[in-house]
């Protein structure tokens, strides 16, 4: 068999049964291969940034690597700003990558570039295929690695794709998880009941419900503070886990939450940093004399770790959990406020939530503590126009279960191409589009920066209010019933309907800028 053919054999073979797409000529023959492939299900996007996004939100709900081809350098350029956040999701992707046929690359064709250079700031394993009879094996490794937690790049050249004389080759088993050391485990829970001021500072694993329910034990054995990263790639909340507060986003407020503590104990996260660099503020945000310890991560058993240090500390089988709740329905004006309340009041169970709401998502934590459970998929990298795509993968990972993209209306224009492929595979995705017509939370950096008030030209360039953005027709023109809401109570008969029926809705909700 050719090389595609054997490439997407392999991937099938090896679970990965899905592919986001934005191909080019290059790739045509892998795109065959889907017609041959059957298990392979194909997802066209519009432009990069969708399918890579889409590929990110598949595999934090999944766990399992999606495939994504992109076409050539270019291709791949327009697909990093998703790649950036999934690399610091430590989602599991195999990214192939078309490229010109071996033999036409010394021509230096209008499309010809360095592949390499661009997929190296992103992938954690990269690879050119060189020949047929290699592809299926390379494509083997590729998925080993990214099973990692990591972008795997897979270079495709045309001639490796259409030359025959490929078999499928099998993906080895990932290895298991490390357990933590008894000395970690002895040092940690010395420190745990020392009564010293202690934070388990949570992320990754640790925020989904075993490694939850494990930190809350300890929490609750020993009084020790738990905080999650600020912008988790998954987090599953709602009554009946354990309530967990994140981290605030402004440095101010990040340093202030943690300066009562002695120890930070890290749990599968990273040391907490500000996201910017501010004039005359420190960048570390783990208070002066803070001890850092870590408990696990990367190849490390994270939940094993948890739960053994739980039970050396003798801590409790049931902690506290967060109770059922929810806000009473908003009525008056559509406020911020009013728009989070009438989320956590309606909010379907199980739900899955792509969240890019930017500076309209303020109220969101509070409002929905209690809502019945669901996931909350986050902006890890901070590279705007994940929303949208987040919600194409979640989708498609999870069909049963209801996704809502809550989204800024100035990051939906980096990714609205999702909307088609939303309506397209008609997928059960409520958009809440955010319309405050700003760059609102820019107007707020423009103050703490220390940059000065800015001018008319200054203020000028955080606006999107000339000309307006219509995104109920710009849904409409890509087959999704679409509605508008300007009060609160247009949002409440908005979201029943949207809740109540299955398959894509935008509901374009216009709320007044935070600031």
């Amino acid at each position: 068999m050719n090389g595609a053919r054997a490439l997407v054999q392999t991937l099938v073979d090896a679970g990965v049964t899905v592919c986001f797409a934005n191909p080019g000529t290059s790739e045509m023959h892998f795109v065959v291969a889907l017609d041959e492939v059957a298990e392979m299900r194909g997802v066209l996007a519009l432009f990069e940034g969708v399918a890579t996004g889409a590929a990110d939100g598949y595999a934090r709900m999944t766990g399992r690597p999606a495939a994504v081809l992109l076409h050539l350098g270019p291709g791949l350029a327009n697909g990093l700003a998703n790649l950036h956040n999934a690399r610091r999701a430590r989602s599991p992707i195999v990214a192939i990558v078309g490229d010109h046929a071996t033999h036409h690359k010394r021509f230096d064709a209008p499309l010809e570039s360095d592949i390499e250079t661009l997929a190296r700031n992103v992938s954690g394993w990269y690879r050119a295929s060189r020949r047929s009879r290699d592809v299926a094996a390379d494509a083997a490794d590729a998925v080993a690695a990214a099973l990692a937690g990591q972008i795997a790049t897979l270079v495709l050249p045309a001639d490796v794709s259409w030359s025959d004389g490929a078999a499928v080759a099998r993906v080895r088993p990932p290895a298991p998880p490390v357990p933590v050391s008894d000395d970690v485990l002895a040092q940690l829970a010395t420190i745990l009941r020392s009564g010293e001021p202690t934070v388990l500072f949570l992320g990754g694993r640790a925020l989904r419900e075993p490694g939850l329910v494990a930190a809350a034990r300890i929490a609750a054995a020993t009084g020790a503070a738990l905080l999650a990263e600020t912008f988790p790639a998954r987090l599953e909340r709602g009554a009946g886990l354990p309530a967990v507060e994140r981290l605030p986003y402004f440095a101010e407020q990040a340093t202030a939450k943690l300066a009562p503590y002695r120890h930070t104990i890290l749990v599968d996260a990273p040391e907490p940093v500000s996201f910017f660099a501010y004039p005359d503020k420190p960048s570390e945000l783990v208070a002066p004399g803070c001890a850092v310890h870590r408990l696990a991560a990367g190849a490390d058993d994270v939940t094993g770790a948890l739960i053994a240090l739980a039970e050396r500390l003798d801590a409790p089988a049931v902690p506290p959990l967060a109770p059922a709740s929810r806000p009473a329905l908003p009525t008056g004006p559509l406020t911020v406020d009013a728009f989070a309340r009438a989320l956590g009041a309606l909010l379907p169970d199980g739900a899955i939530i792509a969240d890019e709401a930017q500076t309209s998502g303020v109220f969101l934590p509070m409002a929905t503590a209690g809502a019945p459970r669901h996931d909350w998929l986050t902006l890890t990298g901070g590279a705007i126009g994940i929303g949208l795509p987040l919600a194409v993968g979640a989708a498609i990972a999870c069909p049963g279960r209801k996704v809502i993209c809550l989204q800024a209306d100035g990051s939906a224009m980096y990714t609205p191409q999702a909307l088609w492929t939303i309506a397209r595979e008609h997928l059960d995705v409520t958009t809440i589009l955010l319309s405050n017509s700003a760059y609102a939370i820019l107007r707020l950096e423009l103050q703490r920066t220390g940059a000065g008030a800015g001018g008319p030209k200054a203020r000028e360039m955080l606006s999107l209010a000339r000309p307006t953005l219509d995104f109920v027709a710009l849904a409409r023109s890509m087959g999704m019933p679409a509605s508008r809401a300007t009060t609160a109570d247009d949002l409440v008969t908005e979201l029943r309907r949207a809740f109540a029926e299955p398959g894509p809705h935008l509901i374009e909700a216009v709320v007044p800028p935070l600031v």
